[in-house]
């Protein structure tokens, strides 16, 4: 693990921390060990949970949650336009350790209107969400630049401030980088955004 605690000191000492932990372990092909292993990996980075596609199989959600238990990490499942409000259900009910990675625009670009009441319905089982500007179903899924599409960031980030929701928020820009900028400009213009909002 030394080299994942080194990289956390390397963020940490750039004023970074390491919330979650994305690793290619979690699948119903790798074993107990890979998986334990890839979950010691993330508690060396400072994560406190790992994320992973949210498996087909309810056995594999139910054993990700087991060793999730026996390796005090939790498991934060993540989808795309196949999330419904209901799309978490069977994990949640399996092991506490089972959570939520939200991508809200992949929710809003699914179809669904009722992001606001599944937040405040599921927060305290939400790990972490992914933050982006998409158009919603009928008006095409879009990826957009930020105030252009049908996601309310406004309205989702005076909920989690204005009830000291807890889970982190990650500017994910997926949108075409306009011309003459790059990919870090956008999202520091994603960023700002998220600012004005807030102040």
């Amino acid at each position: 693990m030394d080299k994942f605690k080194a990289l956390r000191k390397m963020y940490n000492d750039a004023g970074v921390s390491i919330y979650a932990f994305k690793p290619d372990a979690l699948r119903a092909h790798h074993t107990d060990e890979e998986i334990g292993w890839a979950m010691r990996a993330a508690k060396a980075l400072g994560a406190t949970h790992v994320t992973v596609e949210l498996p087909n199989n309810p056995k594999q959600t139910k054993r990700l949650g087991a060793l999730g238990k026996k390796h005090k990490m939790h498991i934060g499942y993540h989808g795309h336009t196949q999330q419904t409000p209901t799309f978490w259900d069977t994990a949640l009910k399996q092991s506490k350790y089972n959570g939520i990675n939200l991508d809200l625009g992949h929710y809003i670009a699914a179809g669904h209107t009722d992001a606001i009441a599944f937040i405040k319905k599921n927060h305290k089982r939400i790990l972490s969400m992914h933050l982006k500007d998409r158009k919603n179903l009928k008006n095409g899924q879009k990826n957009m630049i930020w105030g252009q599409g049908d996601t309310p960031i406004a309205e989702v980030l005076h909920l989690i401030k204005d009830n000291n929701y807890k889970f982190p928020v990650t500017v994910e820009m997926e949108y075409e980088v306009r011309e003459g900028l790059n990919a870090v400009d956008e999202v520091k213009t994603c960023a700002d955004y998220c600012d004005k909002i807030l102040k």
